[in-house]
């Protein structure tokens, strides 16, 4: 089975009209058994558990009328059997003596708990993130899972473990995707969580990160070790600039013959320049009063 509109009609017009069939088949219910009463005969009595019988079954027929709420549907049952849905928000009568279940339709938010996982490397972070959905079938939504805001609420927790698993925390490698990387993984979590929902007739809008860190017990750890990295990184373009910077250099001196050097002299001044270029402290001038090769 699968979601289709219920029959319904204008519930002004139906009630309006059960209401001057009911007011009829009272007064002639009245009239009857006063008559029987007065010694009419069985024909009045008849007439009267008639009309009463009428009467009983506009009031059954009332029950069909319904209120559709803006952005609600309304799951419509009758003795179990699914006869359709009302999603048009107004005043309607449906079948009569059938069950209605309310379905919101309107965007909902969830925020899932901090969760404790390791990440692609093994190391323990904390992870928490938010989502946007929305029910766009009512009738999967009913019918397909127990309840199924539970069922987002689990999913989406099973959606962010899952990806805390597949990426690092912090990747240095450029090609590698880290859960840093708010946007790639916003649309990787919305995807995945697009994929399990959808048996139950959700529609995720929107899911992100909104809580990312080390777990407490290796925080101070992995601050020194992001520090060291950060490092790292910044001595090797230093040390990358002041290579090409020495080899610029040596170019230019050789190109207009300012002065010739031998390899030993090349070396020395290659190693001085270096010095000076990826040093971390100031340094000292040391003036050679003497020739080159003194």
């Amino acid at each position: 089975m699968e979601l289709r509109p219920a029959s319904r009609v204008n519930g002004f017009a139906v009630a309006a009209v059960l209401l001057v069939l009911f007011i009829a088949a009272v007064a002639g219910a009245v009239v009857g058994f006063v008559q029987a009463a007065d010694g009419g005969g069985m024909g009045p009595l008849a007439g009267a558990i008639v009309a009463t019988v009428i009467a009983l079954l506009l009031l059954a027929s009332a029950t069909g009328l319904t209120v559709v709420n803006p952005n609600e549907a309304q799951v419509v049952q009758f003795f179990g059997r699914y006869i359709g849905s009302v999603s048009e928000p107004g005043f309607f009568s449906v079948a009569p003596l059938t069950d209605r279940r309310p379905i919101s339709l309107r965007v909902r938010n969830f925020e899932t708990q901090r969760l404790k996982v390791n990440d692609a490397d093994g190391s323990p972070v904390e992870i928490a993130a938010v989502v946007v959905y929305r029910v766009v079938d009512s009738f999967k939504a009913a019918f397909a899972v127990d309840d199924y805001e539970e069922y987002v609420e689990t999913q989406s927790e099973a959606a962010v473990r899952h990806l805390a698993t597949t990426h690092p925390y912090d990747a240095h490698d450029p090609d590698r995707t880290s859960l840093r990387d708010g946007a790639e993984v916003a649309e990787e979590l919305t995807i995945e969580l697009r994929e399990r929902t959808s048996t139950a007739g959700i529609e995720i809008l929107e899911a992100r990160i909104t809580h990312l860190a080390y777990a407490p017990e290796i925080a101070q750890a992995m601050l020194v070790r992001q520090q060291a990295a950060q490092v790292v990184a910044a001595r090797t373009r230093i040390v990358e600039g002041a290579v090409g910077m020495v080899g610029l250099a040596l170019e230019r001196l050789t190109a207009e013959g300012m002065v010739e050097l031998d390899e030993e002299r090349k070396a020395a001044m290659v190693s001085n320049l270096l010095v000076v270029l990826c040093g971390d402290r100031p340094t000292q001038p040391v003036v050679n009063t003497g020739t080159l090769y003194a």
